[in-house]
């Protein structure tokens, strides 16, 4: 596939590390040279120097003949602009924008098919806020993605000392919990990569990914580690986009304080959020944390625009008795540093975002794709299209079926009926499957597998 990325920040870069090991055709567009020559010394990828919504700068790049436009610059009207110079310039087939205001994403009429001709919006803040709000819906999780339309979930957690099923095979896992379905996908061991069947024995720091209906993701975690109570209170440090949407998703629900350090911004966002205390003050302010009680507070989340600022307040927060701290962090380098040290959980606004990209980019019928441990790995939601002579997948039991090394088949989902996969489970005709793959290099072969023949009509 032919993808020209507009936009070498740090969507943009990610994007195209993800694309261009699967055999992809990238070229990527910037006005930083020096980016450009850092990304080509790394990847296998052309790369165009200019402004991205220039007609002459798209030409040059290969948009005649693309298959695809990731815009993904800094500017939401050089995106917009740039999918409207692409469909009228030069027909790409499919168009995709990173477009962030409020201020537009507020008008959807804008996105129809008869204004902008954008095929897929993205908006970060979104993405992430929904990422958020799942983690805190979740005590204890470390990650939870939603399938089929939220009926299943793919949830990791980090097995405990006392957790009932830490110590045992997995194949006691039926019997501690009868009529609850359920399936390990994946379990890492120290940033090893274990495939999981009916003798592997979890250990505590397990990072274990099962996948289970939403209504029994709370039963499955209370088997890996101590069933961490609901949360209630929560702070959010930072009243930018993020901290705003979940201040208004969450405030209904939880007890919400919100700093904000800009005074302007404090009074306008105390003025539009009902049942939300907003603080006027700097996050990383000891005396402001003991006065709000942050020794009572279950989840204190950093998301302001600064990730030293954002690293450095929860980490005071969890210092101060905070029960679960989140930090927003766009270096990638610092999520692997912070990552399962003082800071619970990490938020790295490239990978939430990327799943929704590669979505549109995966071939065959793909409905969702997550990224997974820092890019390393993904879980693919796959339709099964075909029968058993045009398709590799229809007709076959899980055992049959010749997945690639590190890929696991967790459920399958076949109208309102989630199927927990086992290996004699077949699957039928427009099954959505949910697949959890270890290693992403080999996401080429998932992809074969779910393409039918050509003597499919």
């Amino acid at each position: 596939m032919k993808i020209l990325i507009l936009g070498a920040g740090q969507v943009g870069s990610s994007v195209a590390y993800n694309l261009s090991s699967e055999a992809n055709d990238i070229t990527i567009i910037d006005t930083r040279p020096e980016i450009l020559r850092a990304l080509q010394d790394r990847l296998d990828l052309r790369t165009v120097t200019g402004f991205a919504s220039h007609p002459e700068v798209l030409e040059a790049a290969g948009a005649r003949d693309a298959d695809m436009i990731i815009a993904v610059t800094n500017s939401d009207e050089t995106n917009m602009i740039a999918c409207q110079v692409a469909y009228t310039l030069f027909h790409t087939p499919t168009k995709i924008a990173r477009v962030r205001g409020v201020e537009y994403l507020g008008y959807p009429a804008l996105f129809a098919p008869e204004a902008l001709p954008i095929d897929v919006l993205i908006s970060p803040e979104e993405e992430v806020t929904n990422y958020i709000q799942r983690l805190i819906e979740h005590p204890g999780a470390l990650q939870v993605l939603d399938f089929a339309d939220g009926r299943v979930s793919l949830v990791a957690v980090r097995a405990y000392h006392g957790g009932p099923l830490v110590g045992k095979a997995l194949r006691h896992l039926a019997s501690h919990m009868p009529g609850v379905q359920t399936r390990v996908a994946a379990i890492f061991r120290k940033d090893t990569a274990i495939y999981p069947d009916g003798q592997t024995v979890i250990e505590v720091d397990d990072e274990v990914f099962f996948i289970a209906a939403r209504r029994n993701i709370r039963a499955v975690t209370s088997e890996l580690r101590k069933l961490d109570k609901p949360y209630r209170r929560l702070i959010i440090a930072g009243g930018g986009n993020i901290g705003k949407r979940l201040a208004q998703a969450l405030g209904p629900r939880f007890s919400v304080k919100l700093i904000e350090h800009n005074p302007a911004r404090a009074r306008e966002l105390a003025e539009v959020l009902d049942n939300v205390v907003v603080l006027g003050g700097d996050a990383a302010d000891e005396e402001l944390l003991i006065e709000e009680n942050i020794e009572n507070t279950d989840v204190y989340v950093a998301v302001t625009n600064d990730d030293e600022a954002n690293i450095l307040s929860a980490m005071l927060a969890k210092r101060l008795g905070a029960r679960t701290v989140m930090s927003l962090i766009n270096r990638p380098s610092y999520v692997e540093l912070v990552q399962s040290g003082i800071i619970d959980i990490a938020i790295s606004p490239q990978q939430v975002t990327i799943g929704a990209l590669l979505t549109h980019v995966r071939r065959g019928d793909v409905v969702a794709v997550h990224s997974l441990r820092r890019g390393a790995a993904e879980a693919i939601e796959a339709v099964a299209h075909g029968d058993n002579k045009t398709s590799r997948v229809v007709g076959r039991m899980v055992e049959e079926i010749n997945l690639p090394r590190g890929c696991t088949i967790g459920a399958l989902v076949r109208g309102d009926e989630v199927i927990i996969a086992h290996r004699d489970t077949v699957i039928q005709a427009e099954d959505h499957v949910i697949l959890f793959l270890t290693d992403k290099r080999r996401v080429n072969e998932v992809e074969r597998l779910f393409q039918v023949s050509v003597t499919f009509l």
